[in-house]
């Protein structure tokens, strides 16, 4: 029992020793991290905060009067077009040989003929026909002289319709008839015999053409198609508020004046002129745009070096609008959301709300909504907020802008 006694009072001071010694360390440790604040540097905060400014580039747009340009796409048609068809039936007998598809001919140059023998014996017979009613038409009034002289020997008093009946006067009304009618058979027979030329109506292309020598035609027959070379129409379509700016001729007034090029078929730079002639009155069934009718003379440039315009070729048309006055010309990319502009201001962003008078391919034309002199970014940001700071790398001047 002593022993067991021992035994245990030496434990207990053992783990009394261990709480203690663990204590101790605690301690040292709680102190040393103390010691470690107690000596760790401190940050000192700056009394003034930095802000960054991005970097643009401005212009100075300047008022002026400008002239917009509308562009629309418009396709090549005749002005004038036929189909060439006889009057009269017979056999072909010639064709002049220009007379083919791709072929020139003027106004009045003869194109083919048709067997006149037919409509020359015609003429003769009518001719005849005349001749014999002329000639019963003098017998007639010589009768009726003979008549006029019996009834002066009888001096006798008549009615009125006794009269002229003893005068023959309507056997002269019925000889004057006949004659008459057989002129106009005679009339016919010539004119009949004209149509068996067929001449040219108008200066002209053959684009095609469905008949030879020996062939038999009618009328109502295609023999051809023939278009004016003088002129040719350009139709294009452009939206229905852009018409307000469109000249139109009126009063003696030309129209507008119209650019047509022909992107990848002509070379850069070469264009041909223009002008707009009418406002086609519907509107296109597909796109709902008002149509337009332009004119160019001598499109095959036959008189010129110009290259030429062919049929139902697509072009690009470029319209000079109406005069605008005392405006501002911006390229369309400085306009912002919203027909905004970004000005810059004593070194901030300033958003401005701005008055478009129109738009046109390349520029936007502004009223008012800043004033000359001031400045216009022309860099694009990527945040967007009124009032940031900004800094100016340069001062651009650009067509129409000071700097």
């Amino acid at each position: 029992m002593p022993e067991s006694t021992e035994n245990q009072s030496g434990n207990a001071k053992h783990i009394v020793c261990t709480l203690v010694i663990c204590a101790a360390v605690a301690l040292a440790a709680m102190r040393i991290i103390e010691l470690i604040h107690a000596t760790a540097p401190t940050a000192q905060k700056s009394g003034a905060t930095r802000k960054s400014s991005a970097l643009v580039e401005v212009i100075y747009p300047k008022r002026g009067d400008y002239r917009p340009v509308i562009k629309a796409l418009g396709t090549v048609e005749p002005a004038r077009e036929i189909q060439l068809s006889p009057r009269v039936s017979g056999q072909v007998i010639s064709m002049a040989k220009g007379f083919i598809p791709g072929g020139f001919v003027n106004k009045g140059e003869l194109l083919l003929e048709i067997d006149p023998a037919d409509f020359r014996n015609n003429l003769a017979m009518r001719r005849s026909e005349l001749h014999q009613a002329q000639a019963e038409r003098e017998l007639e009034l010589g009768q009726q002289r003979a008549a006029q002289q019996e009834f002066a020997l009888l001096g006798e008093e008549i009615k009125e319709a006794n009269r002229a009946l003893i005068l023959r006067e309507p056997q002269i009304r019925s000889a004057q008839a006949r004659v008459e009618s057989a002129q106009t058979e005679v009339d016919m027979a010539k004119l009949n015999l004209s149509r068996t030329r067929l001449h040219a109506p108008f200066d002209a292309q053959i684009l095609s053409r469905s008949v030879n020598i020996g062939s038999q035609v009618s009328p109502g027959n295609s023999l051809a198609r023939l278009v004016g070379i003088d002129e040719y129409w350009i139709i294009a379509s452009v939206p229905q508020e852009d018409l307000q700016w469109i000249q139109f001729p009126i009063k003696g007034e030309p129209g507008a004046t119209v650019e047509i090029t022909k992107s990848g078929a002509w070379d850069e730079g070469v264009s041909r002129t223009g002008e707009v002639q009418h406002l086609i009155g519907v509107l296109d069934n597909e796109t709902r745009l008002a149509r337009l009718l332009m004119s160019v003379k001598d499109p095959l440039s036959r008189q010129t070096e110009e290259p030429m315009l062919l049929l139902g070729t697509m072009v690009e048309t470029h319209i000079a609008a109406r005069l605008l006055e005392d405006v501002f010309r911006l390229d369309r990319d400085y306009l912002r959301r919203n027909d905004t502009i970004w000005m810059y201001n004593r070194g901030k962003l300033n958003i401005r709300k701005v008055h478009v008078v129109f738009r046109d391919l390349h520029y936007v034309y502004i009223r008012d909504g800043f004033e000359e002199g001031e400045a216009v970014v022309s860099t694009n940001l990527a945040t967007i907020s009124d009032g940031i700071p900004l800094r100016v790398e340069n001062n651009n001047t650009r067509a129409g802008e000071h700097p």
